[in-house]
């Protein structure tokens, strides 16, 4: 065959009928694509709404482009019908009309004329800036599949973002609704309270989200990294509002402890009040036994007792208060601070305690021990030894002597312990061995001067 202009060869009749198969499949193809974009409801949306930011500016870039692609398509279709039509005059097409066909289906036969309206708002790129445009048919298939996956790109970013974020920032609104109300009833206020502040913060969040949203839903939209395959591919960003919902559980959690409080509050402030009382108790016992071991124990520094700290008395009574007049959101962590600090008291009573008696708890040790060894002598049939009773007596007569001086007798109980050791011929605990010390042997029997 010869060469038809810059097309090529001339199409054979099969390779016409195989071009037309195929363009009247993308044809189809993409009017179904159109007319679907057309009724999306995404697109209906935006077609109506009031738009603003990012979401403006897209959309008045993807109206221009789906004007530009009906224009597109009407060209497509027109001259498709002229193929089919030249094809359709001779069951054998003659060469004239397959050197016809062959520039209209190959050539860049299809002009594309535009107004500026329908092309100022297009990307340069797709656009070309032009009120008309040459295209080969594959060619302006390949620009109308162009401007197809960008406007649907847009339109379902668009319509993800408000079938995810307007209808549940609706409902966590209505929950923050039935929250502030049960907050309000137990006395959580803005002013008063911080979770009351805090509700007040998220329900100005919520409904400027929802303004935004509304608007510019574009601006709430997370692309997909890389290439994606498909339009719309990507998420909605919700990080403001599961922020906004994270508070508000943490609301809910402060509400939920302040009810707590108002159905507990007077057992925890009865038990409250019992453990002060155990603590001053506690303390007035230290005071008592101070002074006793002053009377019994010489040479040994006693700690000074202090009295109850009269501010968790105060607060005490400020939490009564509290409770009288239902300010269930200022008695929460009144009690919570108040029921920590009365076992801080507690804790402390107790080490006074511990501390004052520590001399009478040395002294007891050394009686016990004392009468132990005197006891294992018996067993041995050493009671009546006249050096151990001589030691055994100077060291009762320290013991029971008040005031008593615990260093003196616990060297006392030493001596007798180690004259018993010596004696049996065993180890006296903490010592070297029998014989070492200040202790006379039982063989010199020199009395307690030895």
């Amino acid at each position: 065959m010869g060469v038809a202009g810059s097309t090529g060869p001339v199409m054979d009749r099969d390779e016409v009928d195989r071009a037309l198969a195929r363009l009247g499949a993308e044809h189809e193809a993409i009017e179904t694509s159109l007319l679907a974009l057309q009724d999306h409801a995404g697109r209906r949306l935006l077609e109506g709404a009031e738009l603003t930011g990012l979401t403006r500016e897209r959309w008045t870039a993807a109206e221009a482009s789906i004007t530009l692609l009906w224009a597109y398509f009407d060209s497509y279709t027109d001259a498709l019908r002229s193929a089919r039509e030249i094809r359709s005059r001779r069951r054998w097409s003659s060469r004239e009309d397959l050197v016809e066909l062959t520039e209209l289906l190959r050539g860049q036969s299809v002009t594309v004329a535009g107004s500026a309206t329908a092309t100022a708002n297009v990307p340069a790129r797709v656009g070309g800036g032009r009120l008309s445009e040459q295209f080969t048919l594959a060619e302006l298939v390949e620009r109308m599949n162009e401007l197809y996956a960008t406007s649907l790109d847009m339109v379902v970013a668009a319509d993800a973002v408000w079938s995810a974020l307007p209808a549940r920032i609706d409902l966590l609104a209505a929950e923050l609704q039935r929250t502030r109300q049960l907050a309000h009833s137990v006395g959580v206020r803005p002013g008063e309270h911080p979770a009351g502040d805090d509700l007040e913060r998220i329900t100005r969040t919520l409904a400027s989200l929802r303004e935004q949203v509304v608007s510019d839903p574009l601006a709430y939209w997370v692309p997909a990294q890389g290439r994606s395959s498909a339009p719309g591919g990507g998420r909605p960003d919700t990080s403001t509002y599961d922020r906004e919902a994270r508070a508000l559980e943490d609301v809910r959690r402060e509400i939920d402890a302040v009810l707590t409080v108002r159905q507990d509050a007077e057992a925890r402030l009865v038990k409250l009040r019992d453990v002060l009382s155990r603590a001053d108790r506690t303390l007035a016992e230290a005071r008592s036994a101070r002074g006793e071991v002053l009377a019994k124990i010489a040479a040994t520094e006693v700690p000074v007792v202090s009295g109850p700290p009269t501010v968790l008395q105060e607060q005490l009574a400020t939490a009564a208060e509290y409770r009288r007049h239902a300010q269930w959101h200022r008695l929460s962590p009144l009690l919570e601070s108040l029921e920590q600090k009365a076992e801080d008291e507690l804790l402390r009573a107790r080490e006074s305690l511990t501390a004052v008696t520590a001399p009478l708890a040395v002294r007891a040790e050394l009686r016990g021990r004392l009468d132990a060894y005197k006891a294992k002598v018996a067993r041995h049939g050493l009671a009546e030894d006249p050096f151990l009773v001589e030691r055994y007596d100077a060291a009762r007569r320290m013991l029971w002597s008040a005031p008593c001086d615990l260093r003196v007798a616990e060297q006392a109980v030493l001596r007798y312990q180690r004259a018993v050791a010596e004696l049996l011929g065993t180890v006296v605990p903490g010592q070297g061995g029998a014989g070492q010390g200040g202790a006379g042997r039982p063989q010199d029997r020199r009395g307690p001067g030895a």
